[in-house]
């Protein structure tokens, strides 16, 4: 960490007029930000320059590192193991990290998926499995190291010591309009993820409707300089860029989403979700030595379903428990036959949302029970009067506002006006 003090407002005027930060100035800001002397406001004026100039990629490089050096780093050498991670921008019905954790440990490398809450129309994995009976999100560093040595996998909570500038920046970024500048994207996703001592790590970046980043171009952009993050930081790193126009499978919520990934494990579920999830674990598995792996065969035999329910068991679970159910549903059904021609994944995501499965706040408690099950996919043929999804919540007042978001999300019309979108996977980057 630098010890030669800077002026913060002239970095801030080196930013604003299109000049480029040292690793000084850089390492610097960040520990004072961190120290609580460059005040809130002086790093918001910086975080919207960031997002107006942009920052070249040894200013990134730079403030990725000062964010790590805000913090404790974990090391998994003594594992003996190749740890591997994946991480996903998130979107609408993403519930992948929850098959392929255990998909990939089950062929002896060690997952450790740090994963976060939901916040806003993007569901959190630490909220999804929070709706198995007695599962536990918080692990110490032992008890995580314990899991990963014993089972080979864990999807837990962050500690709050790794990269806590990354905390404090993002709250920030939240509430003066600057989330979308992405050397601040990039940098704090990798900080937690170089932080977190992981050898290799796939992103699957999504693009679309339903996505953080709705453009291909600028999720292409935050995928190259994440993927130049972690490779020059000595972390084996690729990306995927999928589509998230679409929800992805046909549950979106929490327990309904662990339902269909236990699906998935048993070698059924949704035909997007499995694409996803193996492709996803080729790629990690890859990046971890077994090229070759049979991804399919883990699947179909049970291989991955068995590292799963230890896996549950390990963090307090019931692997056989019933998941919560809500008490109150409302189908709504096609009003004409023919083909469903689309259905997009933002207004999706707000209406499950709205009927309690994420917050506005951090704080907010999130209704495990709530969500929406589809009946049918875009491209479907469907019949007047056959249920099209089914919306579920605790109290039924919450249904009229998940259907306002709902207009205009879907349409039913004749086979000719349907278009396909593009591959799943669109592109890979390395």
């Amino acid at each position: 960490m630098s010890s030669e003090a800077h002026d913060i407002i002239d970095l801030i005027r080196t930013k604003r007029d299109h000049g480029t930060l040292t690793t000084s100035q850089i390492d610097w800001m960040i520990d004072a930000y961190t120290r609580g002397y460059v005040e809130d406001s002086q790093m918001a004026a910086m975080a919207m320059a960031i997002l107006l100039n942009g920052m070249g990629r040894p200013e990134i490089r730079d403030l990725t590192l000062a964010m790590i050096a805000s913090g404790e780093t974990m090391n998994f050498d003594a594992l003996g193991k190749t740890t591997v991670d994946k991480h996903s921008t998130g979107g609408v019905g993403d519930k992948i990290t929850l098959p392929l954790m255990p998909l990939v440990a089950s062929f002896g490398v060690a997952v450790p998926q740090l994963s976060g809450r939901g916040l806003g129309h993007t569901g959190g994995t630490l909220d999804k499995l929070e709706s198995i009976p007695g599962w536990r999100a918080s692990l110490t560093n032992e008890e995580m190291f314990a899991q990963l040595r014993d089972v080979g996998g864990v999807i837990c909570a962050a500690g709050s010591g790794l990269a806590p500038a990354d905390k404090k920046l993002y709250a920030l970024r939240d509430i003066t309009g600057t989330v979308e500048a992405i050397p601040l994207i990039a940098s704090s996703i990798m900080s937690k993820k170089i932080a977190e001592g992981t050898q290799a790590l796939v992103l699957d970046v999504k693009f679309g409707s339903g996505a953080f980043m709705q453009d291909i171009a600028k999720s292409r952009e935050l995928a190259q300089t994440m993927v130049d993050l972690g490779n020059d930081a000595g972390v084996r790193t690729s990306a995927l860029l999928t589509d998230m126009h679409r929800p992805l499978g046909l549950a979106i919520g929490n327990a309904n989403e662990v339902r269909e990934s236990i699906e998935v494990l048993a070698g059924g579920g949704p035909a997007d979700v499995v694409e996803l999830t193996i492709a996803l674990a080729r790629e990690m598995l890859t990046l971890a030595g077994i090229p070759d792996a049979d991804v399919e065969g883990a699947l179909a035999s049970g291989q991955a379903m068995d590292t799963w329910r230890k896996v549950i068991r390990a963090q307090g679970g019931d692997p056989d428990a019933a998941l919560p159910v809500a008490r109150e549903t409302h189908v709504v059904h096609a009003e004409r036959s023919g083909v469903l021609l689309e259905q997009l994944a933002l207004p999706f995501g707000i209406a499950a949302w709205r009927l309690g499965a994420g917050r506005a706040r951090a704080s907010d408690p999130v209704q495990h029970a709530a969500g929406i099950d589809l009946h049918a996919k875009a491209g479907d043929a469907v019949v007047a009067g056959q249920p099209l999804f089914t919306l579920s919540a605790d109290e039924p007042s919450r249904f009229a506002r998940a259907l306002e978001a709902l207009e205009g999300a879907y349409a039913i019309g004749d086979a000719s006006e349907y278009v396909s979108r593009g591959p799943l996977v669109a592109e890979r980057i390395s």
